[in-house]
C-alpha cells in the first residue's frame, strides 16, 4: 500500500502542475508541438478564396457545383519524456533539488499532452534504461508516472545520455516529440576530447542525438543548480561526486578556484548549445531558483 506522504506529495504535484498546464500553457503547447500532418475531414461547396488545388471533382461533376476538400491537423501526438534519475540530480540549494524541478516539468508536459489528446511515455535513465513506461492516454496514467518519478530508486546513479537516445530510436517506431529532461552532467559524451575536436569529429553524444532527431522531434530541458555554475566563498568545503561517491576537500576562499570552477560550467555550457545547434536540437536551460513557467513558455513561442 502507498504511503500517505507518497500520495500527498502526488497530489500537491498533480493540484500545481495541471492548473500551470490549463491556464498558462493554454494554446502554447499545442501550437509548439504539431500533430501528424492534415487528413480529410468532410467537403462543401467552394467560396471565394479557397484554393482550388482542394477542389473535389468527383463531387463535383456530380453536383456540377464546384466542392473542396476540408482537411483538420491531426492533433494526436505521442510525447515521450525522458528523464534522467542519475544521482546528481540529487541535489538543490535554492528550496528544491534539481530532481524535484524536473519531476514538476514533467508533470507539467505530461498534463499538457492528455489536454491535446496525445499520449504521454516515459523513460528513466542513468547509465542504463532504468524503467520503460509505454505511452497511454488519461489522468490516471499521469498520475502513475508522478508516483513512479516521486518514488523511483534507479539501480545506477551515473550517467550515459546516449543510452536513453540510443533505446527511444529502438522502442519507439511511429514519430513522436521527445522531452528530454537532465542536467546533462555526462563529460563523458558532452565535452569533446582533444583529438575529436582537433580532428571535428561529432561526440559521442552529437552523433547519437543526430539519429535520434532525424526520426523524432527532441526537445532538451536543462535543470540546474547555480552552485554548479557560482560558488560562495565559505571557505574550505568537503564535496561528494553524488554519481561515483568520489570525495574532496575545496577552498572555496580561492577566487581562482572559483573562476575555474564557473569557467568549466560554462565551457560544459558552450558545447551543449553547439551540439544541440548541430542537431537542430530546441533546448532551455533552468536553474532550481528560477520560475520554469516563463522558460518553458519562451521554449514553445521558439518553435510556434
Amino acid at each position: 500500500m502507498e504511503s500517505i506522504d507518497l500520495l500527498k506529495k502526488v497530489r500537491k504535484i498533480e493540484i500545481k502542475t495541471r492548473g500551470l498546464s490549463q491556464n498558462i500553457f493554454a494554446g502554447q503547447y499545442h501550437s509548439a508541438f504539431k500533430g501528424r500532418g492534415m487528413a480529410f475531414s468532410e467537403v462543401r461547396e467552394y467560396q471565394f478564396g479557397d484554393d482550388v488545388r482542394d477542389i473535389d471533382w468527383n463531387v463535383t461533376a456530380r453536383f456540377h457545383h464546384p466542392y473542396v476538400k476540408v482537411f483538420e491537423e491531426e492533433r494526436e501526438l505521442t510525447v515521450m519524456l525522458l528523464v534522467d534519475v542519475s544521482g546528481s540530480l540529487d541535489f538543490g540549494t535554492h528550496g528544491e533539488q534539481k530532481r524535484d524541478m524536473a519531476t514538476e516539468i514533467a508533470a507539467t508536459l505530461a498534463f499538457s499532452a492528455i489536454q491535446n489528446n496525445d499520449k504521454i511515455g516515459v523513460i528513466f535513465f542513468s547509465d542504463r534504461i532504468e524503467k520503460y513506461i509505454p505511452p497511454k492516454k488519461g489522468r490516471k496514467h499521469i498520475l502513475y508516472i508522478i508516483r513512479e518519478m516521486l518514488d523511483f530508486h534507479p539501480q545506477s546513479r551515473r550517467t550515459d545520455l546516449t543510452v536513453a537516445l540510443e533505446y527511444l530510436t529502438r522502442v519507439q517506431r511511429r514519430h513522436c516529440t521527445a522531452f528530454v529532461i537532465s542536467d546533462f552532467f555526462d563529460d563523458a559524451h558532452v565535452l569533446p576530447f582533444s583529438s575529436e575536436r582537433e580532428e571535428g569529429k561529432d561526440t559521442p553524444l552529437q552523433h547519437t542525438l543526430n539519429i535520434a532527431n532525424r526520426k523524432h522531434d527532441i526537445v532538451a530541458i536543462q535543470v540546474y543548480d547555480l552552485r554548479a555554475k557560482m560558488l560562495p566563498d565559505i571557505g574550505l568545503m568537503k564535496v561528494v561526486d553524488a554519481e561515483t561517491g568520489h570525495e574532496m576537500f575545496i577552498d572555496t576562499s580561492s577566487k581562482k578556484f572559483r573562476m575555474a570552477h564557473t569557467r568549466f560550467f560554462l565551457a560544459r555550457e558552450e558545447a551543449l548549445g553547439k551540439i544541440f545547434a548541430r542537431s537542430r536540437v530546441d533546448w532551455t536551460s533552468i536553474a532550481t531558483n528560477e520560475d520554469f513557467t516563463r522558460k518553458l513558455i519562451a521554449l514553445f513561442k521558439q518553435r510556434s
